[in-house]
């Protein structure tokens, strides 16, 4: 193991990748409103216990489907109000949803660059991000959790024939809610 979790106490911060982590992903495409974002299994229950475990929870979460014209910036918001909603009644929250729109790989804020993690450190005072994880299902979200100093959780949820191991990827799990419940155990 590249670290053990029962290292993680309240002081850390986890990052979530959004598509392919709490919800389906739309092969193909994207997620373009409400109605077609579907949540994993326990997933918003998952959420909640994490905010019990962490310090803070961030959604990081490259949406370029804005800039190609696929969705616009109300249709993401409204997926985004919709989802801590529901988040909210199984008593969870997001303490902040960062996203990018940009098109561009070379945008510091387009992950696999670290931008959005550095603006969390920036907005929220408490976070160091050398005690901070980032979940997600694609090599550029492990990439991004490196880059920006962080412990990397890969989640085989899109990518199940992904060789392991990975130079990018500290621990790996089926999904969110097989990470939840060996975080349970530590």
């Amino acid at each position: 193991m590249a670290f053990d979790l029962s290292d993680i106490d309240y002081s850390w911060t986890i990052f979530l990748d959004r598509d392919g982590v709490i919800n389906h992903e739309i092969p193909g495409t994207y997620v373009r409103n409400w109605q077609e974002f579907v949540f994993y299994p326990r997933a918003a229950e998952n959420i909640a216990y994490f905010n019990k475990r962490f310090q803070y929870l961030f959604l990081a979460t490259n949406q370029r489907g804005i800039t190609r014209g696929l969705m616009t910036l109300a249709d993401l918001e409204d997926i985004h109000h919709q989802m801590q909603l529901a988040i909210g009644e199984k008593g969870g929250k997001i303490d902040r949803i960062y996203f990018c729109v940009d098109a561009e790989t070379s945008s510091p804020c387009r992950k696999p660059n670290p931008g959005m993690a550095f603006q969390a450190a920036r907005d929220f005072p408490g976070v160091d991000l050398k005690k901070s994880l980032m979940v997600g299902n694609n090599v550029s979200d492990m990439l991004f959790g490196k880059n920006a100093g962080m412990k990397t959780i890969f989640l085989r949820t899109t990518s199940p024939d992904l060789d392991l191991p990975h130079e990018a990827i500290d621990l790996h799990f089926d999904d969110l809610d097989d990470f939840a419940t060996a975080l349970r155990k530590s």
